[in-house]
């Protein structure tokens, strides 16, 4: 266990095996009484506040970790009327963009103390049959919710206790929830702008789920570009390939066999990227000599494709943290305001684009 100062002091004191205390737990008087600072002081810088000397809560740390002492979480939630424990629920833990989701918005609660609860939901589920219920029925203070197969679910809206807490990834049907997310019109935007500039004229697009609202914002803003250039935008340039490699191999295969003239490619994800560059390979074509390929997402495996795949980076990591943060808000005021918040992205320029040949 380590105790960080609620200051921001960036000493970290490890505990040392508990002292005995005749079998029990240390307490927050046994705390005070090494410190030699009173209990009611002792107790407010062990939760997090007190107004007292840098040199006083650092002797007040150095006591608790001296005797192991170790928070009673289960009183903290008596005296704060909260069970300091937050629900996430999510689809795929083997995404790598969701992965990163979830890392940051564990870690950020955790930074402001709370624990996290996490359940998936099966990639054809609802969440409202078994993973809502759950968390409720745990009594947990607010949820994320990061499952983006939950989008559609009309029945979100009736489940969900509104005097809970509720933050989402992705638009919730019904409205009514806070949503914190990246600008995926804009990723689209972007990535397709860049072809344009480099003097393409024949784009043609890899898609995510055609359903999810993802693909739709990402696609928004491809024939945004395009029509702003006066490019066209016909729907046999445009294939679905999932969210998989394999179905972006399929889809590019199918793309250059009806458009061969096709120059570049955007893809809305980097998975899907991987397998254009399969099916570019296989087809005889040179990256970026014969067609450039451009995605979104910037995972971190883009920069070591082959050629360096330019993409547009999503702060994925920052998406988890930012809603938990915006969730963590709520729980402890419900006045807090909880609208819509579009996290920035950019372009990643590396070596699978460059000029029309």
């Amino acid at each position: 266990m380590s105790l960080r100062t609620p200051a921001g002091d960036p000493r970290e004191v490890t505990a040392k095996p508990p002292i005995s205390r005749g079998g029990r737990r240390v307490s927050v008087k046994d705390v005070a009484a090494r410190s030699g600072v009173s209990f009611q002081t002792t107790s407010k810088v062990l939760n997090g506040g007190g107004s007292v000397s840098e040199a006083t809560r650092a002797r007040i740390i150095r006591a608790a970790s001296d005797l192991g002492y170790v928070p009673n979480l289960q009183a903290r939630s008596l005296v704060m009327r909260r069970t300091l424990t937050v629900g996430l629920i999510t689809g795929d833990f083997s995404d790598p963009g969701l992965s990163r989701i979830l890392a940051g918005a564990e870690q950020e609660a955790r930074r402001q103390g709370y624990g996290v609860v996490i359940t998936s939901v099966e990639p054809e589920g609802s969440g409202t049959e078994y993973a809502l219920p759950a968390m409720m029925e745990r009594r947990v203070d607010g949820i994320l919710l990061a499952a983006p197969q939950m989008e559609q679910d009309r029945a979100l809206s009736h489940v969900v206790d509104h005097a809970l807490p509720i933050v989402s990834i992705h638009h919730v049907a019904g409205g009514g929830v806070a949503t914190v997310g990246p600008d995926d019109e804009l990723a689209g935007y972007l990535a397709t702008r860049h072809l344009v500039e480099l003097g393409h004229r024949v784009i043609g697009s890899v898609t995510g789920v055609r359903g999810r609202r993802l693909t739709q914002s990402r696609q928004r803003g491809f024939r945004r570009a395009l029509d702003e250039a006066g490019v066209e935008s016909a729907d046999e340039l445009v294939q679905e390939g999932g969210e998989k490699v394999a179905g972006g191999s399929a889809a590019a295969a199918s793309l250059l066999a009806s458009r061969p003239e096709i120059t570049a490619i955007f893809c809305d994800h980097d998975l899907e990227a991987l397998g254009v560059l399969r099916a570019l390979h296989d087809a005889g074509r040179r990256i970026p000599d014969d067609c450039s390929l451009v995605s979104c997402d910037d995972l971190d495996m883009a920069q070591f494709t082959s050629p360096p795949l330019t993409t547009v980076h999503v702060p994925f990591y920052e998406t988890g943290a930012e809603a938990m943060r915006l969730l963590l808000r709520v729980v402890a005021d419900s006045k807090a305001r909880a609208g819509r918040v579009l996290l920035p992205v950019h372009l990643v320029t590396r070596g699978s684009t460059a000029p029309v040949a």
